[in-house]
């Protein structure tokens, strides 16, 4: 008998992960499977696709007898429900936990090779499971990348290239990946871990595992990395690699770590390019090569992986200006990697900072900046950085404003040879439902008005 069986489970969540959670828990055999959550039509398309379970809306206590409440991520501690339960003395773990605790009972389970940071987690994922793949392994992409880990396990995968969250790692205590990298710290999601400390102390969760890897450009993460209670631990640097660490050597990528330098493949082949790319596949490249995969695998891999939409991408040229879609760039962290790119920018930013200063990403990249165009619910805050430490650029801050608004200013602002860059440095959610929504409605903007008509 496994460790759900005869357990009376609270799923709190009724999305897509709550969803996968209530079929593991009835697979395994829990006695009963409740569901809350605020939104009445989630429950009834859950109650209606899955038999067994039952519903019940808005709670904020554990219903009497409850031996294990199981959260979707976002769900903070402070959340009524949860506090209540902790509260009661009912332990409460996220999806990605139940995953781990389910593979454990396993005979043989599938190795995980996991990645998170505060940028570059997506692309990371989507480039080791090429990899793997490359290499005739069993291997999928899960996790905060879009598949609940729970239904890849269920569904038999081999090795899972799991992407997680900072709130995914805070809700699985025990979770002990093969191999794990950190790829880099910033300020995000302060408003929900309370402070940069703690926020940093759920990433380095993933350094926990056998193998622990790391952006050893970044001080923060190199200083959790020297920490980390790995057998192993791996640094990668856009630099010449020392022994133990992947890096670049002479335009090429190198492999110190787990092969006496041996090349990987040319930094020019990567997709996207530029140094959060390559950053981005030399930790794929060390994820890999940790579970064992040969270099030539690694290249084949690399040059067959091609980033998702929204990150990055170019929409249109027109009028010798280019317009880019960069909004995946939900932080200053990631907005000051996506401005770097370009020498001449009108800036598109604005939205919900989650307690994020904007204050040295402005400082840094001032000298880029054209114009900028501010939109969404923190846009004073970005404008009074702009006021700060860059005078002389022109600030269009926008009240109540479409996208299509904001593409018409940035427009306007621009010369030809600039770029006009959604890179919002914020999160999306105050004007969509998410970025790709936010990235689709630049994008359209976009279109519209250099093919009018």
């Amino acid at each position: 008998m496994g460790f759900l069986a005869g357990r009376r489970v609270l799923v709190a969540g009724a999305g897509v992960t709550g969803r996968s959670v209530v079929e593991a828990l009835l697979a395994a055999d829990a006695s009963s499977v409740t569901v809350t959550d605020s939104s009445a039509d989630r429950l009834d398309a859950l109650e209606q696709l899955t038999p067994g379970v039952t519903v019940a809306p808005g709670l904020v206590g554990p219903p009497a007898g409850t031996d294990l409440v199981v959260t979707s991520p976002g769900w903070r501690p402070d959340n009524p429900l949860l506090a209540a339960s902790a509260a009661a003395g009912v332990e409460v773990i996220g999806e990605v936990e139940l995953a781990w605790r389910m593979g454990l009972e396993l005979a043989d389970p599938p190795a995980w090779l996991a990645v998170t940071g505060t940028n570059g987690k997506t692309t990371t994922v989507g480039m080791l499971e090429s990899v793997l793949r490359a290499a005739g392994i069993d291997a999928v992409a899960c996790g905060n990348v879009g598949l609940p880990v729970v239904d890849a396990l269920l569904a038999g995968r081999r090795v899972l290239a799991v992407e997680l969250s900072s709130f995914q790692l805070y809700w699985s205590p025990s979770v002990r990946p093969f191999a794990g990298v950190l790829l880099n710290l910033a300020e995000d999601h302060l408003d929900w871990h309370g402070g940069f400390a703690a926020y940093a102390a759920a990433k380095a969760g993933v350094l926990t595992g056998e193998v622990a890897i790391g952006g050893v450009d970044d001080p923060v993460v190199a200083d959790l990395l020297a920490a980390a209670p790995a057998r192993t631990r791996v640094g990668f640097t856009l630099g010449d690699p020392a022994e133990g660490q992947l890096g670049v050597r002479g335009g090429k990528l190198v492999d110190r770590a787990f092969g006496d330098g041996a090349v990987l493949l040319d930094a020019a082949e990567v997709r996207p390019a530029g140094p959060l790319g390559v950053a981005d596949a030399l930790a794929a490249a060390a994820l890999a090569r940790a579970h064992g995969v040969a270099a030539e695998a690694v290249a084949a891999g690399l040059r067959a992986f091609r980033p998702g939409a929204h990150r990055a991408e170019l929409v249109a040229e027109a009028g010798g200006i280019t317009y880019v879609n960069d909004s995946k760039a939900t932080n200053p962290h990631a907005a000051e990697a996506s401005l770097r790119a370009h020498d001449s920018v009108v800036w598109i930013a604005g939205g919900l900072l989650k307690g994020a200063s904007v204050d040295e990403l402005v400082r840094a990249q001032a000298h880029r900046l054209r114009g900028a165009v501010l939109i969404g619910a923190d846009r004073e805050a970005i404008a009074t950085a702009l006021h700060r430490h860059a005078p002389a650029v022109p600030v269009a801050v926008l009240d109540g404003a479409t996208m299509a608004d904001a593409v018409r200013a940035a427009r306007s602002m621009a010369r030809p040879g600039d770029a006009v860059l959604l890179a919002p440095a914020a999160a999306s959610m105050d004007m969509f439902s998410d970025y790709a929504h936010r990235g689709q409605a630049f994008a359209e903007a976009v279109r519209t008005l250099v093919n009018p008509g």
